[in-house]
């Protein structure tokens, strides 16, 4: 990276959820100063109080006022109302940086603030947060969705690295594929792992995250490494008697997964169409099989 190093900047937080409070830290480890921030919900407040101790908890337009980078960092469907209402109330200033962190979002939903003489920036930190201190640290080594006016993109790439963080360039119009990416990935597996564990403990498997903890970063590897080659089971092999034997038990002993575990195995199945691995009548043969009411 050949990116300037930006000034030391005066930093506002509007919003100390999980990933504000995690940026604010790594931010303020960049030797930058958190002069402000705002919460609303108690959480909020016991985590700015937890993470960003001493720092004044004020409304937004009050944090604007006092920050040369405001870091935006609330859900996504509260982000364009409230850069759009701040600049309603002329809380943005001209030369005023603002980076907000949502993934499906790029720095069209700052215009309202970009119209005031404000520099956007898209900072998407691609990493999972639970809201505890260590937040912080995985942010070191981490990748960022970076997204900004092609004048901008050397700022907002040196704040990513200041923080430790890799950034890789998003454009604009590619933002919802991103994110949509990012959340099968991520958010998916969480829930894919969990539906995994809860039907070991429903067989009487004690300890099932012994027996899933390996296979499941084995999977991880080799799919990493080599793509589809990595598919194994059932559906990769065209194997209808067990995908039977699957979907009878699961109707029974769990209903609720069943919809999923169709759903999963008929993509699988086209995967493993598409990379060579399931013919044409084998694709067929274990799509007929793969419904919510099994045969």
């Amino acid at each position: 990276m050949n990116s300037p190093r930006p000034a030391r900047l005066r930093v506002g937080v509007v919003g100390v959820g999980r990933v504000g409070a995690a940026v604010g830290v790594a931010l303020a480890r960049a030797e930058h100063e958190i002069v402000a921030a705002s919460a609303v919900s108690d959480l909020s407040l016991r985590r700015a109080e937890r993470m960003l101790p001493g720092v004044p908890i004020v409304a937004p337009d009050e944090v604007l006022a006092v920050s040369d980078f405001v870091l935006v960092a609330v859900p996504d469907d509260a982000l364009r109302p409230l850069i759009a209402g701040l600049a309603a109330t002329d809380s943005w200033r001209e030369g005023q940086i603002a980076a907000h962190t949502s993934g499906a979002q790029g720095i069209g939903v700052l215009d309202p603030a970009a119209a005031r003489g404000v520099l956007a920036l898209a900072l998407h930190p691609v990493m999972t947060f639970t809201g505890r201190p260590e937040d912080a640290d995985r942010l070191d080594g981490a990748t960022w969705g970076v997204t900004a006016l092609p004048e901008l993109r050397p700022v907002a790439e040196s704040l990513v690295v200041e923080m430790g963080g890799e950034p890789v360039w998003v454009p604009e119009s590619a933002r919802p594929l991103y994110h949509a990416a990012l959340t099968i990935g991520a958010n998916h597996l969480v829930t894919l792992v969990n539906d995994a564990l809860s039907l070991l403990g429903g067989a009487g498997i004690d300890e099932p995250s012994r027996l899933l903890a390996p296979l499941l970063s084995a999977a991880l590897d080799n799919v990493l490494r080599l793509g589809d080659a990595a598919l194994t089971g059932p559906v990769s092999r065209g194997d209808v008697a067990t995908l039977n034997a699957h979907l009878s038990s699961l109707s029974t002993s769990a209903p609720d997964v069943l919809a999923s575990y169709v759903a999963m195995s008929r993509r699988t199945a086209e995967r493993a169409h598409g990379s060579g691995r399931l013919s044409q009548a084998q694709l067929a043969a274990v799509l007929e099989v793969l419904v919510e009411e099994p045969k």
